[in-house]
């Protein structure tokens, strides 16, 4: 059995043992019905704004003097997350699969990398296996939860994705900052309309890319990132890592990989080649895609989430 197989194989005994567990939950619930006791909870915007406003794009002391919104439509379009829409949408269930995992490791638990486990790279193989959807919807996801921040970056500085799903207040962004042009990087930090949720574009071309991410600037920058805050989760949309070489050098930068794999697509010789390139000391997990059905434009549906060498 090889290692996507494997991964497969996991997570559907995972999908099951967690649907087992809150089917006795609920019946635990309703079995105390009576005896409920009404609380005052307070507001999960409110709290989540409020905390977003101290920490969610802050770096250095300064907040973030960009703005940026959501193309919600094209979310809706592509079938993807909808903020503050249906919570029990089969998308949004998907990603709370996903999510959990890499949350269990910045918590601690069952993480071999000890440092920065808040820092998340979305990679593929080759192109076109969906890492831009992955990385978007989990960024969306994760900033659903109550007591973390998201900072998404896209780090596909060569063919840049994400900026397709935001609305900005300017054109700066993270090549600007490392080559110099921008000195300030909460000029390149945009503020979305989705609460403890921010962005860093990649900004505009260069023909010292791969440098620029091999640089002192870029490591100081991702360990303030990675540190200022404890709440904070960095995720980085990366070029694949067949593709480009600034794949492999965002790589080292990072403790989680979340490798996106087009299911019944991709090579399998393609994949282990690619994971040959990371370090085995790393979490390295899987996101295994299948074609779904569609009018007039393609997306992808999440499938299972597992890791490598289980």
């Amino acid at each position: 059995m090889d290692l996507i197989e494997r991964a497969a194989q996991k997570l559907k005994q995972q999908k099951l043992a967690e649907e087992a567990a809150a089917k006795t939950s609920r019946n635990a619930v309703s079995s105390d019905v009576s005896s409920e006791v009404r609380v005052s909870v307070p507001n999960p915007s409110t709290d989540k704004n409020t905390n977003q406003s101290n920490t969610s794009g802050e770096v250095g002391g300064k907040l973030p003097k960009q703005r940026a919104r959501i193309q919600r439509q094209l979310l809706q379009q592509q079938g993807m997350i909808i903020p503050g829409g249906d919570s029990r949408s089969k998308i949004k269930e998907e990603y709370r699969h996903i999510k959990r995992p890499l949350l269990a490791n910045i918590a601690g638990r069952g993480a071999t990398v000890p440092e920065h486990l808040n820092l998340i790279m979305v990679t593929s193989a080759v192109p076109n296996e969906g890492k831009t959807f992955n990385a978007m919807n989990l960024a969306l996801s994760i900033a659903e939860e109550r007591d973390k921040t998201v900072l998404l970056v896209d780090g596909d500085i060569v063919k840049p994705a994400l900026s397709k799903f935001f609305e900005v207040s300017s054109q700066g962004g993270l090549v600007d900052y490392l080559n110099g042009e921008i000195n300030d990087v909460a000029e390149v930090i945009y503020r979305t309309d989705v609460s403890g949720l921010s962005y860093i574009p990649a900004g505009r071309s260069h023909f010292l890319s791969t440098e620029l991410l091999a640089g002192e600037q870029m490591r100081r920058l991702v360990e303030e990132l990675a540190t200022r805050y404890q709440d904070r989760i960095v995720i980085f949309d990366s070029p694949p890592l067949l593709a480009t070489s600034e794949s492999h050098i965002l790589a080292s930068l990072m403790a989680q990989i979340m490798v996106v794999v087009r299911a019944d697509t991709t090579p399998k010789s393609q994949v282990q080649q690619a994971i040959e390139l990371l370090d085995r000391d790393m979490n390295i997990g899987f996101v295994l895609n299948q074609t779904r059905s569609h009018i007039g434009t393609g997306y992808y549906e999440p499938y299972y989430y597992g890791y490598y060498g289980d």
